[in-house]
């Protein structure tokens, strides 16, 4: 018998969305099967990433890191329907600051994509289980949820409108958590899951890169995916979910 769900449906009301993450594959684990299936249905979803991932293989220096990531990123997002995808400069993997350069930064993203929907990653100390988050991630979800209300006021960075022809957006209405530990909504996934598994391994010099695991980048990504979004799916009616925190505007 399906589990109850105590979870709400994810808003359907939206046509533009922007996916905001510090680095190359955090939107793949687990947000990129909700993303697959929402432009399989004709939406619009961009990314953007703070860093290239430069400092997030041993072996590789940043530089390389860089080039590798980036191309890693643009191959996986495409898998998943998303053909937009723009890296911001001055953000260093591993010690982005949070502060009024990264809030303008994504606050003239959000002016340029007009999106209705921001979607990023766990900005909370913790994950579910009580693992400590990265400092990156904290960072980044944070200033998201700030960036969501400076973009729409006209009197906090003038300059994006003065100097750059970027007209104050006030048009988002949720912000949604991936990996939050702290879910209210879920969007149930099928067909974006093969698609979801697809894109997380195209970060094969990434995972090849991780200690550990045991597996080909493709094996790994189809256990990490299918694990998480079973995982969902017992908190969401016994069908497979990627969960969200919602943060109504």
């Amino acid at each position: 018998m399906p589990a109850e769900s105590h979870l709400s449906p994810m808003p359907k009301e939206w046509q533009r969305a922007l996916a905001v993450a510090a680095h190359p594959d955090d939107l793949e684990y687990g947000a990129a099967a909700a993303i697959a299936e929402w432009t399989a249905a004709g939406r619009e979803v961009s990314y953007l990433l703070v860093t290239r991932g430069e400092a997030g293989i041993d072996g590789l220096a940043p530089e390389e890191c860089a080039r590798v990531r980036e191309t890693e990123q643009r191959a996986g997002a495409a898998l998943v329907g998303v053909h937009t995808v723009e890296f911001l400069d001055h953000h260093r993997d591993g010690t982005v600051e949070g502060g009024t350069a990264l809030r303008r930064d994504l606050s003239a993203a959000i002016r340029r994509h007009r999106p209705e929907l921001l979607i990023t990653l766990n900005h909370h100390d913790t994950w579910a289980g009580g693992h400590w988050n990265t400092p990156d991630h904290r960072v980044v979800g944070r200033a998201v949820l700030d960036a969501a209300g400076d973009a729409g006021n006209r009197w906090i960075f003038p300059e994006l409108a003065d100097a750059l022809g970027l007209a104050p957006w006030n048009g988002v209405r949720w912000v949604a958590v991936a990996g939050s530990p702290y879910p209210t909504h879920a969007a149930e996934v099928g067909p974006g899951i093969d698609r979801a598994v697809a894109s997380l391994a195209a970060h094969g010099t990434y995972i090849n890169g991780l200690r550990g695991h045991g597996q080909d980048a493709q094996s790994y990504a189809r256990a990490f995916i299918e694990q998480t979004l079973r995982t969902g799916g017992e908190r969401h009616r016994g069908r497979p979910a990627t969960l969200f925190e919602l943060f109504p505007r």
